[in-house]
């Protein structure tokens, strides 16, 4: 594996043990939500801030500085963050997106002086220094707030793929961990991806195929010997300028620019392979494109139909009208190993239309998948009578004596309920709520708030029924997978090294084992019956041996 100083390795292959600065890392709310974020100590956008940078979310505000340094999977409380007076420090410009009062809106001038001092106050305690030419801002100490917490996690193309800004339609984690499986992508291939997108297929190729950095960011694969290993390279196509400026920069910022080589081209008009690079030899190719079937006349070895040069035609009367020559067609396929390839297409029509044009191209093994995943959820499941005016429970009777001593407190309550509008009807009088309760025992909110104190003795996570279930609805897009396989050639010169190499091996092992051994060779080529031909070879060298 090749290894060099000229890189810091990427937080997707190598996060190490701590969070440190400059690096991404993900802040997981939940398991459906999720934050990307780039630690910095300080805040490059001047958001005015007293912590520095700072990032705000639905359970609190989280400074830099306490992520920084932190281990990986730690537990962040959030901390108390003035949220108020920023954007008016320093120059006193207002921030971007800052909310301004309008004038005249009535407030009382009282009100609007105590909100000065708070603000003045603010910035007499505030530990950032003003801004001046050659000083850097020194953040404030945070203050861990009372509720409020999160998890801080290392990124990886999982995380990545359900936080990432979606610029298209991307590839979800059980479609491109299934697609990489039948690629038979692994450390050392070469993967060429059409149609980029957000990078979600990106990032997960580049950590199946990784073997190590190359020497130079614009280093490019070179004949090796049988003994050194190949770097893992994946080529990336994106014809929409607008998104392969966003993808190139995010790859940067990864950390995996020495891995993955992003091109902006389109690959169903010009092809894969650039002419002014060396062949890029790719084993796996993965297909997101809205016209696939397109794009499959570049993907071979020989010339394409369409890009053969015209037969020569008369020579010109004058100089100026000589066309300049077709360059020549340079094939992107390894030439020495079989091509596996994946199209993904949502609909069965380009299913159709891209497995017409694999079966004429010479493709093999043609299959079509389609991927339906969904999560289970493993949870508890606590019902009966004492879980009322408790969350995501089942409050109704769990057993038959529950339910007959609910219904007869429900009556009890009804006739006292009764008696006493009697009972007031003749004295003109009496309370229908205390008596009521009286007769059926405690009413329902003090029932209520004795369960909420019971709770805090009970071990709910013991509780109940373990059950398993999965999600009603399938939160992933329709896929449709189609796989093929293109062989490696096979000419008529290899047919006759292949015949010469195991022909002379052949005559080898005739030569080495005798007569056994020439006997044993015509027992493994024939197929038919091959134990009753192998016993009756054994007794007759047996018997050949006897009469020697």
């Amino acid at each position: 594996m090749a290894e060099t100083q000229a890189f810091r390795p990427s937080p997707f292959l190598d996060p190490g043990p701590v969070a440190e600065a400059d690096s991404l890392a993900v802040l997981h709310l939940r398991r459906d939500l999720q934050i990307p974020t780039l630690l910095r100590e300080q805040d490059e956008q001047q958001e005015g801030y007293d912590e520095g940078k700072v990032t705000n979310t639905r359970f609190g505000s989280f400074p830099h500085s306490t992520l920084i340094g932190v281990p990986w999977g730690s537990q962040v409380r959030a901390s108390a963050v003035d949220t108020g007076s920023r954007g008016r420090r320093g120059n006193g410009k207002a921030s971007k997106g800052e909310k301004r009062k309008r004038d005249g809106d009535g407030l009382e001038e009282e009100a609007g002086a105590k909100r000065i001092k708070k603000e003045v106050k603010a910035n007499e305690n505030s530990t950032v220094t003003p801004d001046r030419p050659g000083m850097t801002p020194t953040p404030k100490a945070a203050v861990t707030a009372s509720t409020g917490f999160i998890h801080i996690l290392p990124p990886t193309p999982e995380s990545w793929t359900t936080s990432l800004p979606h610029r298209t339609q991307v590839v979800y984690t059980p479609d491109y961990s299934y697609i990489l499986h039948r690629l038979r992508a692994r450390p050392g291939s070469v993967l060429i991806e059409a149609g980029a997108g957000s990078g979600s297929f990106t990032h997960a190729a580049a950590r199946a195929v990784f073997n190590g950095y190359p020497s130079s960011p614009n280093a490019t694969p070179s004949p090796r010997a049988p003994q050194q290993p190949s770097l893992g390279r994946v080529h990336s196509f994106e014809f929409h300028a607008q998104r392969h400026s966003h993808l190139l920069t995010e790859l940067s910022m990864h950390g995996l620019s020495p891995l993955v080589h992003l091109h902006h081209r389109d690959v169903c008009a010009s092809g894969f392979q650039p002419p002014s690079q060396p062949p890029l030899n790719a084993t796996a190719i993965f297909l997101d494109l809205p016209a696939p079937w397109l794009a499959l006349k570049h993907l071979t070895r020989s010339s394409p139909p369409n890009s053969k040069p015209h037969p020569p035609s008369p020579q010109p009367t004058t100089p100026s009208t000589t066309s300049p020559p077709e360059a020549e067609f340079r094939s992107p396929l390894n030439p020495h190993s079989a091509i596996h390839l994946c199209s993904f297409s949502p609909c069965i029509e380009q299913v159709q239309r891209t497995i017409s044009t694999l079966r004429h191209l010479g493709w093999h093994s043609i299959s079509t998948d389609e991927i339906s995943a969904k999560r289970l959820e493993t949870r508890r499941e606590r019902i009966g009578l004492q879980e009322e005016g408790l969350r995501g429970v089942n409050p109704s009777a769990a057993t038959v004596d529950e339910a007959v001593t609910r219904l007869r407190e429900v009556e009890g309550r009804t006739k006292g309920f009764y008696a006493d509008d009697g009972a007031a009807g003749v004295t003109g009088g009496g309370a229908t709520g205390p008596a009521a309760g009286a007769m059926s025992g405690l009413s329902k909110q003090q029932r209520l708030e004795k369960i909420r104190e019971g709770l805090a003795e009970r071990k709910v996570w013991k509780e109940g029924r373990l059950v398993c279930r999965a999600e009603l609805e399938l939160k992933t897009h329709t896929s449709y997978l189609v796989f093929a396989v293109l062989p490696m050639e096979w000419t008529e010169e290899d047919e006759e090294r292949a015949r010469e190499r195991w022909g002379m091996k052949k005559a080898a092992r005739e030569r080495e084992g005798g007569v056994e051994g020439a006997v044993m060779v015509e027992v493994e080529a024939d197929v038919k019956g091959e134990s009753d031909v192998k016993m009756e070879g054994n007794v007759k060298v047996e018997a050949d041996v006897k009469m020697e």
